[in-house]
């Protein structure tokens, strides 16, 4: 049977919505999803550029500092200026501070765009090296080699600082997110030169379209930088 003029009409305009609403969806979802990957690579530079400032921040301002941002562990020579812990200048737990390291946070929060400055939590850990056969509870302020005494050259123990318990080089991935994470137990050194800061920045960003995308409500974006600490000039 053949159809009329106006019975194909009506045929192709159905064909025309039911691939419409076929495509519509798929089109969304891959729009969506580009831009869903484009902000979650804009928000992962924001915390590692946040990471790199703090730690930039702290391997300048060591302890030859006029306003050291200190580690747990005061230097085993300190400055005769220098604010012993808890009442360092820039610390981790001086009680009147609002937050651990304020001048170190307030510096690598100011490089915040598109999302609550506030909402980046940073922390951070010294590390150093010890001596073979020294106290392990003692400072790891040593340089990498030293002379042994007989004309050779004895080689110290690196030992990474921790940041919780875990070592935010490794094992970033199981930190949690928040601020005031670390203790006189994650420090191994003080903020003399030569030994490492690392800066660990976080923040949580909930993703348009989550939902529909199929992904997490919230991801904690992570980034962890290590620099040596400098010699003020």
């Amino acid at each position: 049977m053949r159809l009329s003029r106006k019975g194909l009409a009506r045929s192709h305009r159905g064909q025309v919505l039911v691939e419409f609403a076929l495509v519509v969806p798929i089109a969304a979802f891959v729009i969506f999803g580009i831009i869903s990957v484009g902000l979650w690579v804009f928000y992962q530079q924001q915390a590692t550029n946040v990471a790199r400032e703090a730690a930039r921040y702290a391997a300048i301002h060591s302890s030859e500092a006029a306003c050291p941002t200190s580690s747990w562990r005061d230097p085993q020579a300190p400055p005769q200026s220098y604010r012993p812990a808890p009442l360092h200048c820039d610390g981790p737990a001086n009680p009147s501070d609002p937050y651990p390291w304020p001048r170190m946070t307030d510096h690598a929060r100011s490089f915040v765009w598109g999302t609550d400055p506030s909402a980046v939590h940073i922390n951070a850990c010294w590390s150093g090296y010890r001596r073979n056969g020294s106290d392990p509870s003692a400072n790891a302020d040593w340089p990498a080699t030293e002379a042994d005494g007989s004309g050779g050259v004895r080689s110290n123990t690196y030992v990474p600082c921790t940041i919780s318990g875990l070592d935010p080089v490794t094992q970033s991935g199981a930190l949690g997110c928040g601020s005031g994470m670390t203790s006189l137990a994650d420090d191994s050194g003080s903020d003399i030169p030569g030994n490492q800061v690392t800066a660990y920045a976080c923040f949580e960003w909930a993703p348009p379209m989550a939902g529909f995308l199929l992904i997490p409500q919230n991801v904690v974006m992570k980034a962890v930088v290590t620099e040596v600490i400098h010699d003020q000039q």
